[in-house]
């Protein structure tokens, strides 16, 4: 696995990806709106010249905020989600982050998993964040402050 800054080359199959994780997907046009974007990170977990997944964040001076985070169902379970929110909490880091946050379901175990076997702690739920279905977001966070 190896993972690449998102380019146009990627955004058929990424287009198809959010389709079928997401109750609100990203279109193409949306991903494609993001190249020319300064102030986002988004990467996709390449083997053998498929996409087997991909994340992205933004941020503004030190502050980063992770949108999505998806792999294809086919491909979980080997390791591309970790190997994806590993590469973006390095370079939040990297760029200066002070912390990094995100929302994700906490019906979504295998994600909530992910996220604080990373050092992400819950900082608070934002009420009926998510629709289709209704659910509270779960608000995680991982600081950056103290290291090194």
């Amino acid at each position: 696995m190896e993972i690449v800054p998102m380019e146009e080359r990627h955004l058929d199959s990424l287009a198809r990806l959010e389709a079928l994780c997401f109750p609100q997907p990203w279109s193409r046009e949306a991903l494609a709106g993001e190249l020319p974007n300064p102030n986002v990170c988004f990467l996709v977990c390449m083997e053998g010249g498929q996409a087997l997944g991909y994340g992205g964040m933004h941020y503004a001076l030190d502050e980063f905020y992770v949108d999505n985070i998806a792999v294809y169902p086919q491909h979980r379970g080997r390791g591309a989600g970790k190997a994806i929110l590993a590469a973006l909490v390095e370079a939040a880091r990297a760029r200066g982050g002070r912390f990094i946050s995100l929302e994700v379901r906490p019906s979504n175990r295998p994600a909530v998993g992910l996220y604080k076997g990373a050092g992400f702690l819950e900082a608070g739920r934002r009420k009926n964040f998510y629709t289709q279905p209704l659910e509270d977001g779960l608000i995680l966070t991982k600081s950056f402050l103290g290291e090194g």
